[in-house]
């Protein structure tokens, strides 16, 4: 019964939110163009529910040069990020495009997140069990860690999820969701 309650949730909820960001999207559009030469938007295969490939929409924060295999790369000290990216990426405004992605049904707005076809071959029986809700926007291992955790320990949490999630458990992750987005995740995040 909440899944369908979910997918109703989800559906009016992001119908909403994109006619709320458009303006926002129009001028991150206009910046990036300005910032640096290549598409607005990064479009990247992701692996959802039933073991389904679809599309994933972020806004493209990387300049589109030739990457250095030598040079080693995190999430906000890599050197292809363009100005504006490291911003989008601060605030996680390069995953709002998702919205689309929970709007159009291939998302939810809290599951696990949606991992990269390679991931999802290399972890096999333990990434399967992620498949079976939608991917989401957010998710249980995302507001316990995210990416100061090994991946074993995201999958863990996020059977942990699909175990039991319930609406107050999506709401609880929403909620902190929002506190990480504007607070920054060293605040709220078990290290």
């Amino acid at each position: 019964m909440y899944l369908k309650f979910k997918r109703l949730f989800d559906f009016f909820i992001s119908f909403a939110i994109l006619l709320l960001l458009f303006p926002l999207f129009i001028i991150v559009a206009v910046l990036i163009k300005l910032d640096s030469k290549g598409p607005i938007f990064y479009l990247q295969s992701r692996v959802g529910e039933n073991g389904r490939v679809f599309r994933i929409y972020k806004l493209r924060t990387m300049t589109n040069k030739e990457r250095d295999p030598n040079v080693k790369q995190t999430y906000l000290q890599d050197p292809d990020i363009t100005r504006i990216g490291g911003l989008l990426r601060r605030f996680k405004i390069d995953e709002l495009p998702q919205i689309w992605n929970v709007f159009i049904g291939d998302m939810s707005l809290v599951g696990p997140r949606p991992a990269l076809p390679s991931l999802y071959e290399k972890f096999g029986e333990i990434a399967k069990k992620r498949c079976e809700v939608r991917p989401g926007m957010t998710g249980w291992a995302q507001v316990n860690g995210n990416i100061y955790l090994p991946w074993e320990e995201r999958l863990c949490l996020d059977r942990e999820y699909v175990d039991r999630m319930s609406f107050m458990l999506d709401l609880r992750i929403l909620v902190k969701t929002v506190a990480i987005v504007l607070f920054g995740e060293e605040k709220y995040i078990k290290k």
